[in-house]
Order: C-alpha cells, then sequence, then structure tokens
C-alpha cells in the first residue's frame, strides 16, 4: 500500500461517517445543541470540512472549494469567508444554519478535491515543508494526519450528538 492509498482509504472511512451522522436529520437536527454552548452536528461537519479545504487547498496551491463552488454564497452564513470555525464563540456557532443535502455537498465536493490532491502524491513528497510558523516546522505528511485526525474527532461529536438526538 502506498502513502496516497493509506491517506485515501483514511479519508474514505470520514466519508462514510459524515454521510452515517448527516442520514436523516433536517437543519433542526443539525442545529440541535445538546446543551447551551455545545457544537451542533451542522457547525461540527461544517468546521471539519472549512478545516479539511483550508488546509488541502494551501498545500496543493489551489483555491478553496469553498469559494470556488460558491458554497461561501450559498450557504449565507453570517461569518466572514475565510472563516473556518476555530475560535468561534458559542454566540457564533449557535448561527449556524443549514440544509443537510448542502451541507453533504460542500463535504463531497471537498473530499473529492482531497483525494484528487492525495492521489498525485509520492513517498517522498510527504517530508516537504509545508509550514515552518512551528518548532519543528509542519511537512505535508504530518499536516495531511492533522487534518484526517481533525475529521476522525468531529464527525465521532458529531456521531456522538446524533446518538443523543435519538434516545
Amino acid at each position: 500500500m502506498t502513502p496516497a492509498e493509506l491517506l485515501t482509504d483514511y479519508l474514505e472511512r470520514v466519508r462514510e461517517n459524515v454521510h452515517d451522522v448527516l442520514d436523516g436529520l433536517g437543519p433542526d437536527d443539525l442545529a440541535h445543541r445538546p446543551t447551551r454552548d455545545a457544537n451542533p452536528i451542522g457547525w461540527l461537519v461544517w468546521h471539519l470540512t472549512r478545516v479539511q479545504d483550508d488546509h488541502i487547498a494551501d498545500v496543493a496551491h489551489t483555491e478553496q472549494v469553498w469559494i470556488a463552488g460558491r458554497f461561501v454564497d450559498r450557504f449565507d452564513l453570517p461569518y466572514d469567508s475565510a472563516e473556518q470555525g476555530w475560535g468561534h464563540s458559542s454566540e457564533q456557532v449557535g448561527q449556524f444554519r443549514a440544509e443537510t443535502d448542502l451541507l453533504a455537498e460542500y463535504y463531497d465536493a471537498t473530499h473529492r478535491r482531497s483525494l484528487e490532491y492525495i492521489a498525485g502524491l509520492g513517498p517522498d513528497d510527504l517530508d516537504r515543508i509545508v509550514d515552518e510558523r512551528w518548532d519543528p516546522p509542519v511537512s505535508l505528511g504530518v499536516r495531511l494526519i492533522s487534518v484526517i485526525g481533525d475529521d476522525v474527532q468531529h464527525v465521532g461529536q458529531a456521531a456522538y450528538v446524533k446518538g443523543l438526538l435519538r434516545s
């Protein structure tokens, strides 16, 4: 198995989990907060997608799907177009509203872009330094694993909230 095949397999597992979480939910379900300050399913899926979109676009030197696919306009959220959810206040999180189909469409478009990029990587590419703001500097391999790890964490949180909705 090549590194690209390994990363693709991992991302496909995230995709399956995202679709499982979104299945059967409407806008009110996506906005449900188990407690006043908890992150709702919709925001969690949007956030994990925004981070993946931003980070893949950065390392691939491409425009984000969020912008190129006009998702920023279609979602019409009260956030700056560059926001990914990092540091959002509880109030900002609570302002998130979206249709399930649109959220799934944005996720799928970002997922496809990620797979296209990863398919072209060779083992030596993973050692390329992509962020020198950290000590030690961040390699492409570390960045990709970080993105996927973040995806796994947030889709797991979304699945937990969905479970609470069903109990």
